[in-house]
């Protein structure tokens, strides 16, 4: 070890204590790979801070050494951008806010709550449930996903189409910023004209400009009483078509996911269970509809009027009904990656062209790697297809430049979650402009003049 590392370790371990700094390989490991085994890096330690000013003081040491610091979550991302960098050149120090936990109580006068970075969705959730309040976000991954991770990639997930991604719930901010200092905007307040918006700025920049340590959330109405159905239809446009019609008719949609036969089938092969239909159907659209009262009859009759484009349905009001149909979707993930390491690509298109979008991209990906197999499923609403590409190795890109490209030729974006990370660092400017990506490394070499907060990710 050099003596940099080491009187950098030293630091850390006054900063944080000696316990929270991990060196021992076997204990980094699981921080050091991201969730789709195909990032990976290694940091000189990973450390565990468990206040604000720990990780203030985490920060000004790595700073002081000229160490990069690279900030996790839950580490549910899919890009690279919350594990060391392969190639990383100088000391890397993985910056680990799990610990920070705290849910606050919830103001039930302004209808918002603070939230500590490393409380995961699903935290959120618990304390939530019988407050008449709910959070506008959700996600497959909820148990693991933390509040921080979320606001630094801007996640948006099932309910975007209805309440928007983390930057529409963000009312204030606490986070480190490269220097050890600490900007804090608690609790917030939603009408609040007092120059930049930071929380909104912080919304998405995956940890390259500061790190959030606490956050205030606003909070929705919460729509007790679930009812889910699954409808086979002909295709994504068919699908787009029908949850269209029930956004209009349904004042209490929550949700319209879009999955395929072959990704139903692969499910059904790694988790058991029966076909819902007992036959196959080209495309399904899952749809959850909340009220105050149950709203199944409401959604029967909305399913029933849309006529010829419904090949079958069922529905399902019971909680264990309600969560057999969901699993049919939200266990894409775990079954893709069962069957090796999966090229896994997140992109957003004008609604209206998502099935021309699903149809050509199957083919995109047959060109660039014949032996491949693609697995689609996504956000109907919001235009979000999740691309998940098998068989080429981790280090081929071929095929994610395939499937970016015509994103963008789709009139869409490379990026509708999880960033833009390592893994699309090439892509921005093609998306964004080059007077956007200006802008926005002025705004990094502004905030992080010696480029330590996540080096690599966004800009390479």
């Amino acid at each position: 070890m050099s003596s940099d590392a080491a009187a950098l370790l030293d630091a850390l371990r006054a900063a944080v204590g000696p316990a929270q700094v991990l060196t021992d390989a076997d204990l980094r490991a699981s921080y050091e790979t991201d969730w789709t085994r195909r990032w990976r890096g290694e940091a000189v330690a990973v450390v565990r801070p468990e206040s604000t000013e720990a990780v203030a003081a985490a920060v000004d040491a790595c700073r002081q050494a000229g160490a990069a610091v690279i900030p996790q979550g839950g580490n549910t991302g899919l890009v690279g951008g919350s594990v060391p960098r392969a190639d990383g050149t100088r000391l890397q120090v993985l910056l680990s806010l799990g610990r920070l936990r705290e849910v606050e109580p919830v103001d039930a006068a302004a209808g918002e709550v603070t939230v500590a970075a490393g409380a995961t969705l699903g935290s959120l959730q618990s304390v939530l449930r019988n407050t008449g309040y709910a959070f506008g976000v959700d996600l497959g991954a909820r148990d693991a996903a933390t509040i921080g991770g979320m606001i630094a990639t801007n996640a948006g997930g099932m309910q975007a189409f209805r309440y928007g991604p983390m930057r529409t719930q963000l009312i204030g901010v606490e986070a480190v910023l490269a220097d050890g200092s600490v900007m804090r905007r608690l609790p917030g307040l939603l009408k609040d004209n007092t120059g930049y918006h930071l929380p909104s700025l912080l919304a998405g920049s995956e940890g390259t400009l500061a790190v959030v340590t606490r956050a205030r959330l606003r909070l929705v109405s919460s729509l007790p009483r679930r009812s889910v159905a699954l409808v086979a239809v002909d295709g994504p446009d068919e699908a787009a078509e029908l949850a269209n019609a029930l956004r209009r008719q349904l004042p209490g949609l929550l949700a319209a996911e879009l999955l395929f036969d072959d990704g139903l089938a692969l499910v059904l092969r790694h988790t058991g269970g029966q076909h819902p239909f007992g036959r196959a159907h080209p495309a399904y659209l899952l749809v959850e509809v909340g009220g105050q009262d149950d709203p199944s009859g409401e959604l029967a009759a909305a399913i029933e009027a849309a006529g010829d484009v419904v090949r079958d349905a069922v529905l399902a009001a019971d909680e264990a009904g309600r969560t057999r149909l969901w699993s049919l979707r939200e266990r894409h993930t775990e079954s893709v990656n069962a069957e090796g390491v999966p090229h896994k690509l997140d992109v957003a298109v004008p609604v209206q062209r998502m099935g021309e979008y699903a149809r050509s991209v199957r083919a995109a990906v047959a060109e660039a790697a014949p032996t491949a197999r693609t697995f689609l499923y996504g956000h109907v609403l919001d235009g979000n297809l999740h691309v998940n590409v098998l068989g080429p190795p981790p280090a081929d890109h071929a095929v994610d430049d395939a499937v970016l490209r015509l994103a963008i030729e789709t009139g869409g974006t490379v990026s509708a979650e999880h960033g833009i990370g390592v893994a699309k660092v090439g892509w921005l400017e093609a998306d964004r402009g080059a007077a956007d990506v200006a802008a926005m490394r002025a705004i990094k070499r502004a905030l992080d003049p010696e480029g330590i907060l996540n080096p690599g990710v966004l800009f390479g």
